[in-house]
């Protein structure tokens, strides 16, 4: 049986840039073999960010705190979470979310979500949207919002 300890498993994936989004990482689906829940194991340091403001189209998120104290921007404000403490992050606006470390501790928290492709993150905060295909022909692309085109743009 293949296994992972959230306290204390080897993260062997680390972000290094920009500063601000630095962490370290272990992404536990293929190393346990799942294909159809995806999960991951981050780290951060005092004064980090996991990813940017968003919010997804296409998979649901969960997020579980093993160490620390990391604080949530959600659509409601922000909150400051515990060991233990499950959230849950739904499609659309209303999962929106930031995790980020304000305390002096690292901290440690596992992010679990669907793995269902196609799937689109929008990014309010910088007015950016993502899409994900699972295709290596299509690979991941982000685009303004504001630079969004008529549906018969150039067909015609």
């Amino acid at each position: 049986m293949k296994r992972f300890n959230l306290f204390d498993g080897e993260l062997d994936e680390e972000r290094t840039e920009p500063a601000g989004y630095t962490w370290r990482a272990a992404r536990l689906g293929p190393m346990l073999g799942a294909e159809k829940v995806g999960a991951s194991v981050y780290e951060l340091q005092p004064g980090e960010r996991s990813f940017p403001y968003h919010y997804e189209y296409g998979s649901e998120e969960w997020l579980i705190v093993a160490t620390g104290r990391p604080t949530l921007r959600h659509p409601e404000g922000e909150v400051e979470l515990r060991p233990g403490d499950v959230v849950c992050f739904p499609e659309g606006p209303a999962g929106a979310h930031l995790v980020r470390n304000d305390t002096d501790e690292p901290t440690r928290f596992l992010i679990a979500s669907t793995k269902q492709l196609p799937d689109a993150a929008v990014y309010p905060d910088s007015g950016k949207i993502g899409l994900w295909t699972g295709n290596p022909a299509d690979p991941p692309r982000l685009f303004r919002i504001d630079g969004a085109v008529d549906y018969w743009d150039g067909e015609a």
